[in-house]
């Protein structure tokens, strides 16, 4: 039918040749805006999107998170382009543990109508894909320096004792304990509590971040061990003095350093007495030292540990030819 058919525009309706008119013009606007637009080629950059990862997976691999896209197309499509949330979709609802190469072909990239794909950069995409593990970690002290003379580390406690990490299994595999900066002790003369952050190899820190753990620093005085010899017994019994054998005990206590220097009297820092003894005079020796130094030294061995009592005997009446 020809447009010329003049028989047939008479039977169209008002309606009808509005709605014509005002496709016409529409398809005539369009036309002149794409159509007569300048065709330009530019590069633009495209996140790549992990979707659909299994929970028992991770991507264990640094990769490039952009592609570079070059398209072509009207200058004014281009621009919007640049507004849109375009993407590079990547699909691992499938994914098992190993290693996937991803082709970067022009078809993968959803552009609008009228833009063209030129090519990517790079070419593909290399992941990685491990399984997910939860791993315990002892946190270890590392010290540095000299402790004051006389003085000793006696014990570091770490708080927390243990860290968990949940990460891929071949990074986690790599280590067996987490460890401190150095702890500078050089000098301490008594206990501290300190903050010190961990010393992590960059693929923890990137599963934890920098994280920091309090050591608590015990210090003592340096103790030497030394025999001491013939400290005499005491013995009270329903306030008496009483005897046993041997009447002397020796023990072997660890000294302060800072207390021997001091030359004292050594068993003169001990009281020996002892408990027990009901039936067969068999009496256990207690050593312990002197108050104030109680907290200093330790006793570490008593000879002997047992001592027998000497029972009194009375001594025999008088006759009267005695007395005579």
């Amino acid at each position: 039918m020809s447009i010329f058919n003049f028989r047939h525009w008479l039977r169209l309706s008002p309606k009808d040749w509005f709605l014509r008119f005002v496709s016409l013009g529409m398809a005539i606007v369009l036309w002149s805006f794409v159509g007569g637009e300048d065709i330009v080629n530019k590069n633009v950059m495209v996140p790549i999107e992990i979707i659909n990862l299994p929970r028992d997976l991770v991507i264990s691999n640094q990769f490039k998170k952009e592609i570079e896209v070059s398209v072509s197309g009207p200058r004014s499509l281009l621009f919007d382009m640049e507004n849109r949330s375009i993407s590079r979709p990547v699909d691992l609802s499938n994914a098992t543990p190993g290693t996937m190469v991803l082709e970067n072909t022009n078809d993968v990239i959803n552009v609008p109508r009228g833009v063209k794909v030129l090519g990517i950069q790079p070419k593909s995409v290399i992941l990685s894909l491990d399984k997910m593990i939860h791993k315990k970690f002892d946190v270890n002290p590392v010290t540095e320096g000299t402790i004051a003379q006389d003085y000793v580390l006696e014990n570091i406690r770490m708080e927390p004792a243990s860290i968990s990490i949940t990460g891929p299994r071949t990074v986690l595999s790599q280590f067996e304990v987490l460890k401190t900066k150095p702890i500078h002790v050089g000098g301490l003369r008594e206990s501290t509590q300190i903050q010190i952050p961990l010393d992590l190899d960059p693929v923890i820190i990137d599963l934890i971040g920098a994280t920091t753990v309090t050591a608590d620093i015990e210090i003592a005085v340096e103790r030497v061990n030394k025999k001491i010899s013939a400290i005499p017994i005491e013995v009270v019994k329903d306030g008496i003095d009483q005897r046993v054998t041997p009447s002397t005990v020796a023990i072997t206590a660890a000294f302060p350093k800072t207390l021997l220097r001091e030359k004292r009297d050594l068993r003169s820092l001990f009281k020996a007495t002892v408990r027990g003894g009901e039936g067969d005079g068999q009496m256990q020796v207690v050593v312990v030292p002197d108050e104030e130094f109680s907290p200093e030294i330790r006793v570490l061995k008593i000879e002997p540990q047992v001592v027998t009592l000497i029972e009194e005997t009375a001594a025999p009446a008088k006759s009267e030819e005695d007395l005579q």
